[in-house]
């Protein structure tokens, strides 16, 4: 499992022409499930995301974390993340996961969440998404779970 972590702001996701999911200063989060992940890569990175200290302290120092600052979290699923770009220059994107097994681990990444971020929203599953977003720093980390398996 793939997340690119943005520091924002603010953000929304708009699908059809309407605003599906928004958030204030927080993350957005764009998560990609890769073929053969399951429950504990959710729970890890989950886990890493929401005590990730990338917010100013009273000194400027990144030294805080989304839940001390009290801030919101819009998650969009990405299965682009899982992008084979080493041969030609049409990418394939064989690693995902099939979309059903995607969407559930999807949703239970969103459900750990939910019980750490005082608010959680997000995309819709599948759909073609507007993502807008106002940077904050820019601040910008990708995190794979495979990396946090070989502690």
């Amino acid at each position: 499992m793939k997340a690119v972590i943005q520091r924002v702001a603010h953000a929304s996701v708009v699908v059809d022409g309407s605003v599906v999911g928004s958030c204030g200063r927080g993350f957005l989060l764009l998560l990609g499930v890769a073929e053969g992940d399951a429950e504990l890569d959710a729970e890890l990175l989950c886990r890493k995301i929401v005590n990730l200290r990338i917010f100013p302290d009273e000194a400027g120092k990144m030294n805080r974390s989304i839940k001390d600052i009290d801030g919101e979290l819009l998650v969009i699923s990405q299965f682009t993340l899982m992008a084979n770009y080493r041969h030609g220059n049409r990418p394939d994107f064989l690693a995902s996961a099939r979309p059903e097994e995607a969407e559930r681990l999807y949703e239970y990444f969103k459900s750990l969440a939910a019980k750490e971020v005082k608010r959680v929203e997000s995309g819709i599953f599948g759909a073609h998404m507007e993502v807008s977003l106002l940077n904050d720093g820019p601040v910008t980390i990708v995190m794979d779970s495979d990396v946090l398996k070989k502690k």
